[in-house]
């Protein structure tokens, strides 16, 4: 056993976390769209990172149901209480922290109704603690199975976390690039008019890495909030006439 898997966090190695993280992140994916065609009708892309089938949320949630309640499989009444608290924290901490960086909002419940700020609400709350009910009780040990049986760990390990750490990056860029664009169509910036030739060259990168169209399509829910306090779909602004 090499060094990276003797290392435990409450007997879950390193490696098993990234694991949880990339497995559910792929879960978390197919969640979404199905749940958004079942109540909608509609097939959007619930995706959180530019390349690859990933929706992150899920996978940071699941990880870190797993690592604080896997404990308590055999109490299944604690399991759900504590994953109701334990995944609205996790949830609210999510919105809060992309919308401070991005400053963009990647959901809204507050149309759903006793919700908190829109970033978490009490149907979401229940469906946090039936999840870890399931998680921890009947996925988890699946999942456990499926790791052991990966081959080359070690070097499959590597380079995953190298094209997470290029996917995010790539992610950042392109969602700075999109609601640039989408403030300055909004608010008729000027700032393009004496832009540099390196600015220029940036900006033609960035429209044909990240076109209008690949953004709508990839994250149709992002929103921009103008200096007022006001948020926007960027698809509409992008859409605009």
């Amino acid at each position: 056993m090499d060094n990276n898997q003797s290392k435990t966090i409450k007997e879950i190695t390193y490696q098993q976390i990234l694991w949880y993280f990339i497995i559910f992140s792929i879960i978390g994916l197919i969640v979404e769209t199905i749940f958004c065609y079942v109540t909608t009708g509609v097939i959007e892309s619930r995706k959180g990172l530019i390349w690859g089938p990933f929706c992150p949320v899920y996978g940071v949630g699941a990880t870190i149901l797993i690592l604080t309640l896997h404990t308590y499989k055999e109490k299944p009444m604690r399991l759900f209480l504590i994953g109701c608290i334990l995944g609205n924290i996790i949830e609210y901490a999510l919105s809060y922290l992309l919308e401070a960086y991005y400053g963009t909002r990647f959901w809204d419940y507050s149309y759903y109704g006793f919700d908190i700020n829109g970033r978490i609400c009490l149907l979401y709350s229940i469906y946090w603690g039936v999840l870890s009910v399931v998680l921890i009780r009947y996925v988890k040990p699946k999942v456990d199975k499926f790791i052991k049986k990966i081959p080359n760990q070690k070097r499959i390990y590597s380079i995953i976390i190298i094209l997470l750490i290029l996917d995010g990056l790539a992610t950042v860029w392109a969602i700075t690039a999109y609601q640039k664009r989408a403030g300055n169509k909004l608010e008729q910036s000027q700032a393009s008019i004496n832009q540099s030739s390196w600015q220029k060259a940036k900006g033609k990168i960035e429209e044909t890495l990240f076109s209008n169209e690949k953004m709508v399509k990839t994250f149709p829910n992002l929103r921009y909030v103008d200096k007022d306090g006001n948020q926007y779909y960027i698809r509409d602004i992008i859409n605009e006439d």
